[in-house]
């Protein structure tokens, strides 16, 4: 049954005055993880913008248990924490809030490690498409084109596609959401937590600092990047891709956003070329297609 905002709970897990920057996608997205997990929620939080958000102990700007670890080890510490929240028979569902640093490069070990072992947690990678709190430095996450502080005219090479390299782990269940389509991500984390075995959800964070926009335009950003087709709502269970009802009215191409207007409101793509933007559309093209075959 689709849910309704109305209905959602209204305890706050995301508190006013934390350190977020204006317009951060993930003190939206922390929210929705609150409003779809509730008290049941542990946050496994390695090195990252969350950990800034948080504040400083003994104060927390998060009401969620919180355990901050190091970079590479996020996965495996939440395996752990999972087996004994079981082991004690308590009710618990163990999430790892990790950037695309921690998610895709340094983390990449122990994600991998989790999802071949099928460990019983929720892996969740915020993706800012770089390494913001460090200074904006670019990532496997990053799109080809984008300015980052280590890639000055733009970076060379196309995103790692992490949402499929983990649908090949074969885990049991796979979902990609963005922080412009809560209900959806709520949906898709509710599903998430009834699922025995390792779980990934990719969500799609415009960030205003490293991206370059006017803070009230994150969610604006995030609803044209699915608007375009830069972005695919699906999810996948056992292994069938079902692309999610955001996105569906985009598999018809004739409907899709110029990819030019979502680019053009943000300052990291101002080297844009048109060779550049030809490739990124035969890539949304590619990306689409092979979507599309997975989920007949």
């Amino acid at each position: 049954m689709p849910i309704s905002i109305k209905d959602l709970p209204k305890e706050k897990y995301v508190l006013p005055g934390n350190a977020a920057c204006p317009g951060c996608p993930e003190n939206m997205g922390l929210r929705f993880v609150g409003m779809a997990l509730g008290s049941k929620a542990i946050l496994v939080v390695p090195a990252g913008c969350t950990a800034v958000i948080q504040g400083l102990a003994p104060g927390s700007g998060l009401n969620f248990p919180i355990l901050n670890v190091p970079f590479a080890s996020s996965d495996s510490v939440a395996a752990g924490l999972s087996s004994a929240k079981k082991v004690l028979g308590e009710d618990a569902t163990v999430v790892v809030w990790a950037g695309d640093g921690g998610t895709a490069d340094i983390g990449f070990a122990t994600l991998s490690g989790a999802a071949e072992r099928n460990d019983d947690i929720i892996h969740i990678c915020v993706d800012n498409e770089a390494y913001m709190n460090t200074g904006i430095q670019r990532s496997s996450q990053t799109p080809l084109g984008a300015w980052t502080t280590t890639t000055l005219s733009g970076k060379k090479e196309r995103k790692k596609d992490v949402p499929l390299i983990m649908l090949m782990h074969r885990i049991p269940y796979v979902a990609t959401a963005s922080v412009a389509y809560p209900t959806d991500f709520i949906e898709k984390l509710r599903k998430a937590s009834t699922i025995k075995g390792f779980k990934y959800i990719h969500l799609h964070a415009p960030c205003p600092v490293g991206w370059r926009f006017d803070p009230a335009l994150t969610a604006s950003i995030a609803r044209l990047a699915v608007e375009t087709g830069m972005w695919i709502l699906f999810d996948a269970e056992g292994g069938k891709v079902t692309i999610s009802p955001p996105s569906k009215p985009f598999i018809d191409k004739s409907r899709r956003k110029p990819i030019r207007e979502y680019l053009s409101i943000q300052g990291r793509f101002r080297n844009l070329t048109d060779e550049i933007l030809k490739e990124l559309e035969k890539q949304v093209d590619e990306n689409w297609s092979l979507l599309l075959k997975l989920s007949t």
